[in-house]
Protein backbone atom coordinates (compact mmCIF):
# COMPACT_ATOMS: atom_id res chain seq x y z
CA UNK A 1 0.00 0.00 0.00
CA UNK A 2 0.97 3.29 -0.62
CA UNK A 3 0.02 6.91 -0.59
CA UNK A 4 2.04 10.27 -2.41
CA UNK A 5 1.22 13.33 -3.12
CA UNK A 6 2.26 15.92 -5.83
CA UNK A 7 1.61 19.39 -4.86
CA UNK A 8 1.87 20.12 -8.58
CA UNK A 9 0.64 17.67 -10.64
CA UNK A 10 1.81 18.73 -13.96
CA UNK A 11 5.32 18.16 -12.30
CA UNK A 12 4.36 13.90 -12.52
CA UNK A 13 2.74 14.79 -16.09
CA UNK A 14 6.06 16.39 -17.13
CA UNK A 15 7.99 13.46 -16.37
CA UNK A 16 5.57 10.64 -17.61
CA UNK A 17 5.59 12.75 -21.15
CA UNK A 18 9.61 12.82 -20.91
CA UNK A 19 9.19 8.38 -20.86
CA UNK A 20 6.30 7.61 -23.14
CA UNK A 21 8.33 9.45 -25.85
CA UNK A 22 9.90 6.24 -26.00
CA UNK A 23 8.17 3.43 -24.07
CA UNK A 24 4.56 2.61 -23.92
CA UNK A 25 4.32 0.94 -20.63
CA UNK A 26 6.97 -0.08 -18.21
CA UNK A 27 6.90 -0.89 -13.95
CA UNK A 28 7.75 1.88 -11.59
CA UNK A 29 10.11 1.03 -8.54
CA UNK A 30 8.16 2.82 -5.53
CA UNK A 31 10.46 2.67 -2.32
CA UNK A 32 11.47 4.41 0.73
CA UNK A 33 14.14 6.53 -1.55
CA UNK A 34 11.19 7.57 -4.17
CA UNK A 35 10.02 6.46 -7.52
CA UNK A 36 11.93 4.93 -10.52
CA UNK A 37 11.53 3.33 -13.77
CA UNK A 38 13.80 1.79 -16.69
CA UNK A 39 12.82 0.51 -19.76
CA UNK A 40 14.12 -0.46 -23.07
CA UNK A 41 11.66 1.11 -26.30
CA UNK A 42 9.80 -2.35 -28.29
CA UNK A 43 12.75 -1.78 -31.16
CA UNK A 44 15.71 -2.58 -28.68
CA UNK A 45 17.44 0.39 -29.63
CA UNK A 46 17.28 2.88 -26.64
CA UNK A 47 16.90 3.11 -22.80
CA UNK A 48 15.58 5.19 -20.39
CA UNK A 49 15.93 5.78 -17.07
CA UNK A 50 13.94 7.73 -14.80
CA UNK A 51 14.33 8.27 -11.07
CA UNK A 52 12.49 10.57 -8.75
CA UNK A 53 13.32 11.43 -5.20
CA UNK A 54 11.01 11.48 -2.14
CA UNK A 55 11.84 14.86 -1.09
CA UNK A 56 9.68 15.38 -4.36
CA UNK A 57 6.90 14.75 -2.85
CA UNK A 58 4.77 16.80 -0.30
CA UNK A 59 3.25 13.18 1.13
CA UNK A 60 5.15 9.83 0.43
CA UNK A 61 3.88 7.00 2.37
CA UNK A 62 4.83 3.56 1.65
CA UNK A 63 3.99 0.06 3.48
CA UNK A 64 6.72 -1.93 1.82
CA UNK A 65 9.12 -1.66 -1.35
CA UNK A 66 6.52 -2.18 -4.26
CA UNK A 67 6.05 -1.98 -8.52
CA UNK A 68 3.30 -1.23 -10.58
CA UNK A 69 3.38 -1.77 -14.37
CA UNK A 70 1.15 0.35 -16.30
CA UNK A 71 0.44 1.60 -20.08
CA UNK A 72 2.23 4.84 -20.09
CA UNK A 73 0.27 5.49 -23.21
CA UNK A 74 -2.90 5.45 -21.33
CA UNK A 75 -1.64 7.19 -17.89
CA UNK A 76 0.04 10.38 -20.45
CA UNK A 77 -3.66 10.47 -21.64
CA UNK A 78 -4.72 10.96 -17.95
CA UNK A 79 -2.16 13.40 -17.30
CA UNK A 80 -2.77 15.47 -20.31
CA UNK A 81 -5.93 16.54 -18.86
CA UNK A 82 -3.62 18.13 -15.81
CA UNK A 83 -5.43 21.43 -15.10
CA UNK A 84 -3.31 24.74 -13.77
CA UNK A 85 -3.18 24.96 -9.87
CA UNK A 86 -4.07 21.12 -9.50
CA UNK A 87 -2.23 18.31 -7.12
CA UNK A 88 -2.19 15.00 -7.50
CA UNK A 89 -2.76 11.74 -4.89
CA UNK A 90 -1.83 8.63 -6.26
CA UNK A 91 -2.34 5.41 -4.32
CA UNK A 92 -2.93 1.61 -5.08
CA UNK A 93 -6.31 0.12 -4.73
CA UNK A 94 -7.79 -3.36 -5.77
CA UNK A 95 -4.62 -3.38 -8.83
CA UNK A 96 -5.78 0.14 -9.89
CA UNK A 97 -3.92 2.90 -9.51
CA UNK A 98 -5.83 5.44 -8.27
CA UNK A 99 -5.23 8.87 -9.01
CA UNK A 100 -6.71 12.34 -7.74
CA UNK A 101 -6.76 15.83 -9.00
CA UNK A 102 -7.61 18.84 -6.07
CA UNK A 103 -7.84 22.08 -7.58
CA UNK A 104 -9.06 24.86 -5.03
CA UNK A 105 -12.71 24.01 -5.75
CA UNK A 106 -13.02 20.88 -7.91
CA UNK A 107 -11.57 16.75 -7.53
CA UNK A 108 -11.45 14.38 -10.15
CA UNK A 109 -10.40 10.61 -9.07
CA UNK A 110 -9.33 8.39 -11.88
CA UNK A 111 -8.83 4.60 -11.98
CA UNK A 112 -6.35 3.04 -13.97
CA UNK A 113 -5.75 -0.77 -14.31
CA UNK A 114 -2.04 -1.74 -13.22
CA UNK A 115 -0.64 -4.52 -16.10
CA UNK A 116 2.05 -6.79 -16.09
CA UNK A 117 4.82 -5.62 -17.57
CA UNK A 118 7.45 -8.31 -19.49
CA UNK A 119 10.65 -7.50 -18.37
CA UNK A 120 13.10 -7.21 -20.37
CA UNK A 121 17.15 -7.20 -20.10
CA UNK A 122 17.72 -3.82 -18.93
CA UNK A 123 21.15 -3.58 -17.83
CA UNK A 124 22.50 -0.05 -18.04
CA UNK A 125 24.94 -0.38 -20.92
CA UNK A 126 28.69 -0.26 -19.31
CA UNK A 127 30.32 2.29 -21.53
CA UNK A 128 33.96 4.36 -20.61
CA UNK A 129 32.94 7.48 -22.16
CA UNK A 130 36.01 10.09 -23.99
CA UNK A 131 33.97 13.36 -24.26
CA UNK A 132 31.43 15.45 -21.85
CA UNK A 133 29.08 17.52 -23.64
CA UNK A 134 26.71 19.94 -21.61
CA UNK A 135 24.87 22.46 -23.19
CA UNK A 136 21.77 24.69 -23.38
CA UNK A 137 18.58 22.15 -24.34
CA UNK A 138 16.36 24.52 -26.49
CA UNK A 139 19.60 25.28 -29.07
CA UNK A 140 20.24 21.19 -29.41
CA UNK A 141 15.90 20.72 -30.03
CA UNK A 142 16.77 23.45 -32.56
CA UNK A 143 19.84 21.61 -34.43
CA UNK A 144 18.06 18.37 -34.63
CA UNK A 145 15.18 20.35 -36.31
CA UNK A 146 17.44 21.36 -38.65
CA UNK A 147 18.73 18.12 -39.21
CA UNK A 148 15.61 16.22 -39.42
CA UNK A 149 14.62 18.57 -42.85
CA UNK A 150 17.25 17.03 -44.61
CA UNK A 151 18.35 13.85 -43.05
CA UNK A 152 16.99 10.70 -40.89
CA UNK A 153 19.99 10.65 -38.94
CA UNK A 154 23.01 12.94 -37.61
CA UNK A 155 26.95 12.53 -36.25
CA UNK A 156 28.22 14.13 -32.83
CA UNK A 157 31.41 14.80 -32.93
CA UNK A 158 33.36 16.09 -29.79
CA UNK A 159 36.76 17.20 -29.40
CA UNK A 160 39.08 18.98 -26.64
CA UNK A 161 36.69 22.74 -26.36
CA UNK A 162 35.12 21.43 -29.96
CA UNK A 163 31.21 20.12 -31.03
CA UNK A 164 30.38 19.65 -34.06
CA UNK A 165 27.00 18.20 -35.69
CA UNK A 166 26.42 17.21 -39.45
CA UNK A 167 23.75 15.69 -41.07
CA UNK A 168 23.41 14.57 -44.66
CA UNK A 169 20.55 13.38 -47.11
CA UNK A 170 19.64 12.92 -50.62
CA UNK A 171 18.61 16.94 -50.07
CA UNK A 172 21.61 18.51 -48.87
CA UNK A 173 23.85 18.54 -45.70
CA UNK A 174 24.03 20.72 -42.93
CA UNK A 175 27.34 20.89 -40.71
CA UNK A 176 27.69 23.04 -37.66
CA UNK A 177 30.56 23.82 -34.98
CA UNK A 178 30.33 25.10 -31.78
CA UNK A 179 33.30 26.14 -29.12
CA UNK A 180 32.68 26.18 -25.52
CA UNK A 181 31.50 29.92 -25.11
CA UNK A 182 29.71 29.57 -21.54
CA UNK A 183 26.51 30.01 -23.41
CA UNK A 184 25.10 27.85 -25.39
CA UNK A 185 28.39 25.23 -25.10
CA UNK A 186 28.47 25.20 -21.27
CA UNK A 187 31.11 22.37 -21.29
CA UNK A 188 33.05 20.30 -23.67
CA UNK A 189 35.47 17.92 -22.18
CA UNK A 190 37.47 15.17 -24.41
CA UNK A 191 39.66 12.96 -23.64
CA UNK A 192 39.83 11.90 -26.84
CA UNK A 193 38.12 12.29 -29.96
CA UNK A 194 34.80 11.07 -30.02
CA UNK A 195 32.31 10.48 -33.11
CA UNK A 196 29.10 8.78 -33.95
CA UNK A 197 26.10 8.77 -35.88
CA UNK A 198 22.11 8.27 -34.22
CA UNK A 199 18.60 8.32 -35.18
CA UNK A 200 17.49 11.47 -35.26
CA UNK A 201 13.24 10.38 -34.40
CA UNK A 202 14.52 9.01 -31.31
CA UNK A 203 16.78 11.76 -30.46
CA UNK A 204 13.96 14.17 -31.26
CA UNK A 205 11.77 12.13 -28.92
CA UNK A 206 14.48 12.45 -26.24
CA UNK A 207 15.13 16.23 -26.16
CA UNK A 208 11.25 17.43 -26.65
CA UNK A 209 10.05 16.25 -23.07
CA UNK A 210 13.49 18.84 -21.99
CA UNK A 211 12.13 21.74 -19.91
CA UNK A 212 12.46 25.23 -21.64
CA UNK A 213 15.54 26.66 -19.90
CA UNK A 214 17.14 23.73 -18.39
CA UNK A 215 20.79 22.17 -20.09
CA UNK A 216 20.59 18.70 -20.97
CA UNK A 217 24.25 16.12 -21.15
CA UNK A 218 25.59 14.41 -23.98
CA UNK A 219 28.37 11.60 -23.24
CA UNK A 220 29.98 10.04 -26.25
CA UNK A 221 32.90 7.54 -27.10
CA UNK A 222 33.15 6.29 -31.00
CA UNK A 223 31.08 3.70 -32.10
CA UNK A 224 29.48 3.52 -28.79
CA UNK A 225 25.61 4.26 -27.41
CA UNK A 226 24.99 7.70 -26.57
CA UNK A 227 23.96 9.03 -23.27
CA UNK A 228 22.12 11.62 -23.09
CA UNK A 229 20.62 13.05 -19.43
CA UNK A 230 18.68 16.32 -18.06
CA UNK A 231 16.65 16.94 -15.05
CA UNK A 232 12.87 17.83 -14.70
CA UNK A 233 12.62 18.99 -11.25
CA UNK A 234 14.21 17.13 -8.95
CA UNK A 235 14.12 14.34 -10.72
CA UNK A 236 16.74 12.98 -13.43
CA UNK A 237 15.86 11.52 -16.70
CA UNK A 238 18.41 9.57 -18.21
CA UNK A 239 18.87 7.84 -21.94
CA UNK A 240 21.00 5.19 -23.80
CA UNK A 241 20.81 5.53 -27.34
CA UNK A 242 22.71 2.82 -29.84
CA UNK A 243 24.86 3.94 -32.71
CA UNK A 244 23.31 4.26 -35.57
CA UNK A 245 23.51 1.61 -38.45
CA UNK A 246 22.55 1.66 -42.55
CA UNK A 247 20.75 -1.46 -43.65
Amino acid sequence: MFEIKLDNAKYWKDCVAAIVSLVDEGSFSITKEGISLRAIDPSGISMVLFSMPNKAFSKFNIEKNTSIGLNLDNLNKILSRTRDGESLVMKDADNKLSMEFIGSNSRRRYRLQMIEVVKMKENEPSVTFDAAIEMSGDPLKDIIKDASMISSYISFKASKGQFSVSARGDSGELEELHDADGSIMKKIEASQNAEATFNLEFLENMVRPCPTGNNINIALKSNEPLKLSYKIGDSDIVYYLAQYMEE
